[in-house]
């Protein structure tokens, strides 16, 4: 069952419902694999871990495959690889925000693009933290309260890097220092 097919849209009530039950599954999920990756000793992001958060995030809301765009497959190597790259040199929030900036800017899935991208964010600070960040609400939701603030600093990082190649992500980082 795909809920948008069923109903033709995204505030329908039933799809809102399981767009909040998802959510609860998503940080469940996420809660775990956090665990999971700390107890190996291995802690690292990976495209698989990205497309699982997006799958909690949208199952039975939409299809799960990305858009078909030639690019994608390559900027999420890429991106990978500079999170990989960097684990060890950068500050856990300024690696954070990038996570939420970037899978944002490549936006690679047909829905559910920014609950992953903060729940990315969320699951590189508490690797890099060594466990589960104390608060509840956990940043993702609380990034998610602040949208209208979020957004207008995701639309600087993008201006940015689409005018000088990189993404000015300063008001970004100080809306995650904030909220962490």
């Amino acid at each position: 069952m795909i809920v948008f097919e069923l109903t033709g849209r995204e505030d329908h009530p039933v799809y809102r419902a399981l767009e909040v039950a998802n959510g609860r599954r998503q940080y469940d999920f996420l809660r775990s694999i956090v665990q999971a990756s700390l107890d190996i000793g291995r802690p690292f992001l990976s495209q698989h871990v990205i497309k699982a958060l997006n799958f909690q995030a949208i199952t039975c809301l939409h299809t799960d495959p990305p858009p078909q765009h030639f690019r994608v497959a390559a900027l999420m190597d890429d991106f990978v690889n500079v999170v990989n790259r960097s684990w060890e040199t950068t500050d856990a929030v300024a690696l954070a925000t990038y996570v939420l900036w970037r899978l944002n800017n490549i936006h690679p899935f047909i829905n559910g693009n920014g609950r992953t991208a903060r729940s990315a964010c969320y699951f590189v600070l508490c690797l890099k933290a060594g466990g589960w960040l104390r608060g509840d609400p956990i940043l993702p939701e609380l990034i998610k309260r602040e949208r209208d603030e979020y957004c207008q600093h995701l639309q600087v990082a993008h201006d940015s890097f689409a005018q000088h190649g990189q993404p000015d992500l300063a008001p970004l980082h100080g809306l995650v220092t904030r909220l962490t």
